[in-house]
Formats: C-alpha cells, structure tokens, sequence
C-alpha cells in the first residue's frame, strides 16, 4: 500500500478521465446528443490527479528542485540539504493543508454544489490539503531515509577507515 498507493489513485482517476471523454465524444459526434457533466467530472478528476501527483513526485523525488546547488556539493553536504529543501518543502505543505482545508471545510459548511453533477464544492477543494498533506508524509518519510544515509555514511566512512589502518 505504501508503495502504490498514489498509482493507484492516480490509474482510477486517469481512467475515470479518459472513458468520460471518450463518451462524450462519441455521444456528441456519433449520437449528436452531449452530455451535461461529462466535461465537470472530467476537470474534477483532474485536479485531483494533478494534487495526488505531487505526492508521487514526492514519493519519486522527482518534485521540482533546484539541481544547481545539488552539483556543487558532494557527500554528506548533499544530504544535508536535501533534509533542509525537504523541511521547507513541508513547511509549504503545512502552509497549504492549512489554509486549503479551511476554504474546504467552509465550502461544505455552505452546501454549495457543483452545477451539473451536484456534488459538494467542498470535495473538490479537498483535493490540495489531501493532496499536499499525502505530499508531507512522503516528505517525512524521505527526511528519515536522508537521516539513514547520513547515518550509514558515517558508519561506511567509520568502516572503511578501520580497514585501511
């Protein structure tokens, strides 16, 4: 579940995308009668894949960083601030959950529906405070596979130090 928990969100969402649109092609081209929320379904499908996505890029680490700095240092020092471009990152997740969860919460509060599937607003704003909050899980998980390979540095240093002398 840890491993594929974001695929498989993601597989579900994409499919879900593709098999609307394909319907209302087909039903605007072929049967010449389209369909009232095919196009909402589709665009909220979306932007839940797009917020579950920043969580497997996470996961991958394959989120958007700056290379540059990551170049000029080897060793322990990229670690180093590999944790630090983590905790920020977190930080900004923190800032996002926060905020974002209360715009949902006051959506559902309100009862506004969406106009053609009538679903509550407040699912589909959902999806940025779930998506970073999965997003800051997977950072902390990398923040304590970073602290491991510090750990096991030293410990690889220690040992190789200790079969030269």
């Amino acid at each position: 579940m840890d491993d594929n928990f974001e695929k498989y969100i993601m597989f579900a969402l994409l499919m879900v995308m593709v098999v609307v649109v394909f319907l209302q092609v087909f039903m605007r081209y072929v049967m010449d009668n389209s369909l009232s929320w095919s196009e909402e379904l589709a665009r909220y499908c979306f932007i839940w894949l797009i917020y579950v996505g920043i969580s497997y890029g996470v996961k991958r680490r394959r989120h958007i960083s700056v290379d540059a700095m990551m170049l000029l240092f080897k060793g322990k020092t990229k670690i180093y601030f590999s944790i630090l471009a983590n905790v920020l990152f977190l930080v900004f997740c923190g800032y996002v959950v926060f905020y974002a969860s209360g715009i949902a919460s006051q959506l559902l509060a309100y009862g506004q529906t969406t106009p053609a599937l009538k679903i509550p607003t407040g699912i589909v704003y959902a999806a940025p405070p779930v998506g970073m909050g999965l997003a800051g899980i997977r950072l902390i998980q990398n923040i304590f596979i970073d602290i491991k390979r510090i750990r096991d540095f030293k410990s690889n240093k220690e040992s190789s130090i200790n079969t030269v002398a």
